[in-house]
């Protein structure tokens, strides 16, 4: 059986990514340089996604 994946609103993943604001992460869902899913208003975030971005980014 598969786990769910953790998705996070822009919020949560500013706060555990050290350096992040929540305004540049949303100009980076907007952009298309972090993947994210679109639902209503808000930007869901794939936590492992953002880390690996996160990670492609700082190498």
């Amino acid at each position: 059986m598969t786990e769910k994946p953790k998705m996070l609103t822009i919020e949560e993943a500013a706060s555990l990514v050290s350096g992040l604001t929540k305004f540049r992460i949303r100009q980076m869902c907007i952009d298309g340089s972090l993947p994210c899913i679109k639902a209503g208003k808000k930007y869901l975030i794939n936590k492992s996604v953002l880390f690996e971005t996160i990670g492609e980014k700082t190498a």
